[in-house]
C-alpha cells in the first residue's frame, strides 16, 4: 500500500519518526552574569599601630538551575546553569582600645547575614532592577548603622564606636558603589586610576554608628569593561601612597594577590602610620570559570 505521494507506508512511517525524533532547535541563553570572571585578593596590615581596626569582605551571590530528574533527553535541556553577582566591602573602625575593630567587624558580619536573610540578589540588571539594587543598598546601610548602634550599648567601652564603609556590587557588567567615611574605591582602566568615591573628611559624623538613621548614602552606578580592575582600600593606603604610585602597581597586571602585597608594602615603607587594607579584583568578560579565585591574607 502506498500513500498519496507514492511512498510506501513503511517509508512514510520512517519519515514521520524522523520528524518526531529530530533534535530540538534551541538557542542557548547566556546572561552577562554567567559570562564574567572575577579574581579577588585582599590583604590587611596593622601598620605602625598596635590594633588593626580594618576588616574586609568579598561575597559571591549566585543563582543556579540544574536538572535533577526528567523524562527528556539531555540534549533537550540546558546544561547546569550558574550566574553570579559579587559584593566587596572594606571597613575602617573608629574607637579606642579595639572598639573600632569591633565596629567594623559588626558592620561586615551584619551585611553578610542580611544578604542571606533578605536574599534579593539581582544578578541581571535592568532599569527596574537597577532601582531595586539602589534601594536594597540604602536599606543595608541603614540596617548596618543600627546594628552598630545596638552593639555599642553592650558595654560602656564601646560607646561611640563607628566605622567607615565602602562597598561595591557587581552584576554582569554593572557596578554599583557606595561609601561612608574615608575608605575609598577606585576603578583602574586603560592606565588610568579613576576614583569612584570622593573624600568625606568629616569622618566623625560621616561614619556608620554615630547616630540613628546614619549618614545619607548614595548608590552610584557605572559600566565595567573587560580587564577593568577594582580597588577598595582604607585611608592607611591613600594617606601615604599617592594615586600615581597606586596606578603604577596596578598597571603591571599581576594576579591580585602580589599586587595587594605590593600596595601594602608601599604604605609600610612610607611609615605605615595607620592600618592598611586593600581588596583588589580583576574583572573580565568571557567564558565563566568554575570557581572564582580568592586569596585573602591578614597580618
Amino acid at each position: 500500500m502506498t500513500t498519496e505521494d507514492g511512498k510506501s507506508e513503511h517509508e512514510a512511517a520512517g519519515e514521520w519518526r524522523a520528524v518526531l525524533s529530530r533534535p530540538l532547535a534551541i538557542d542557548e541563553f547566556l546572561s552577562a552574569a554567567a559570562n564574567v570572571d572575577i579574581e579577588v585578593a585582599a590583604l590587611s596590615d596593622c601598620g605602625a599601630v598596635e590594633t588593626n581596626t580594618d576588616h574586609y569582605l568579598a561575597l559571591r551571590l549566585g543563582r543556579v538551575q540544574e536538572t535533577l530528574a526528567t523524562s527528556l533527553q539531555s540534549s533537550d535541556l540546558p546544561r547546569r546553569y550558574e550566574e553570579y553577582a559579587y559584593a566587596m566591602v572594606v571597613a575602617d573602625g573608629l574607637g579606642d582600645q579595639g572598639a573600632g575593630a569591633r565596629a567594623s567587624r559588626v558592620a561586615l558580619s551584619t551585611l553578610a547575614h542580611l544578604a542571606i536573610r533578605y536574599g534579593k540578589w539581582n544578578v541581571r540588571v535592568s532599569p527596574e532592577t537597577s532601582a531595586e539594587i539602589r534601594q536594597q543598598g540604602e536599606f543595608l546601610y541603614r540596617e548596618t548603622n543600627e546594628a552598630i548602634i545596638r552593639a555599642s550599648r553592650e558595654d560602656i567601652g564601646l560607646i561611640g564606636m563607628a566605622t567607615s564603609l565602602t562597598a561595591v556590587y557587581i552584576a554582569g557588567t554593572d557596578l554599583f558603589f557606595a561609601h561612608t567615611g574615608h575608605s575609598k574605591a577606585f576603578l583602574f582602566r586603560n592606565g588610568a586610576l579613576i576614583a569612584l568615591t570622593g573624600d568625606q573628611k568629616n569622618v566623625i559624623t560621616e561614619a556608620l554608628g554615630n547616630r540613628s538613621g546614619g549618614p545619607m548614602t548614595e548608590i552610584e552606578h557605572v559600566q565595567l569593561w573587560s580587564d577593568d580592575r577594582i580597588l577598595l582600600c582604607t585611608n592607611g593606603l591613600t594617606d601615604v601612597v599617592d594615586e600615581e604610585h597606586i596606578a603604577d602597581v596596578l598597571a603591571l597586571r599581576r594576579h591580585p594577590n602580589p599586587d595587594c602585597r605590593r600596595l601594602v608594602d608601599l604604605a609600610l615603607s612610607a611609615g605605615g602610620p595607620d592600618n592598611i587594607t586593600v581588596l583588589l579584583a580583576n574583572f573580565r568578560v568571557g567564558p565563566a570559570r568554575p570557581e572564582t579565585h580568592s586569596l585573602f591574607e591578614e597580618r
